[in-house]
């Protein structure tokens, strides 16, 4: 499983962040979203699914 950003998308609204129940996504300082730690991942796609500007993917490797 991998996470796939589109960096140009991204707001940096945090519905991500905030619907993902491992923590595994954050913001950073430029206020857009990163992976803190993709190894927690459990693949459930609540950031995928809530994104409003279709910025983050959740794809198998």
């Amino acid at each position: 499983m991998a996470l796939k950003i589109i960096e140009k998308r991204c707001k940096g609204c945090g519905i991500c962040v905030t619907f993902c129940p491992k923590q595994v996504l954050g913001l950073s300082e430029l206020e857009k979203v990163i992976v803190l730690d993709e190894s927690k991942c459990i693949s459930c796609k609540q950031c995928e699914m809530r994104c409003p500007d279709y910025a983050i993917f959740v794809e198998k490797k």
